[in-house]
């Protein structure tokens, strides 16, 4: 499965290491993601999903139903 946050689309970016020399190889700047159970009181059950730790914090300001509204109206979830 790939490295996606179900509710915000954050992804792995690509970068470079840069050494002293300045020499450059590739690298990946994968995005910091956690897998999460969530309670959704409206169907009375448990939902488990991959999410960015800044989703964690936007789940906990508008909350887990709001949260995925949202992401399935920009088309995310």
């Amino acid at each position: 499965m790939s490295r996606v946050c179900e509710l915000t689309g954050k992804k792995a970016m690509v970068g470079n290491n840069v050494s002293h020399a300045m020499n450059k190889t590739k690298r990946r700047f994968n995005a910091n993601l956690v897998k999460k159970r969530f309670y959704i009181p409206e169907e009375d059950k448990w939902i488990t999903l991959k999410v960015s730790t800044s989703a964690l914090k936007t789940i906990n300001k508008i909350g887990v139903s709001a949260a995925i509204k949202e992401a399935k109206s920009k088309g995310f979830l």
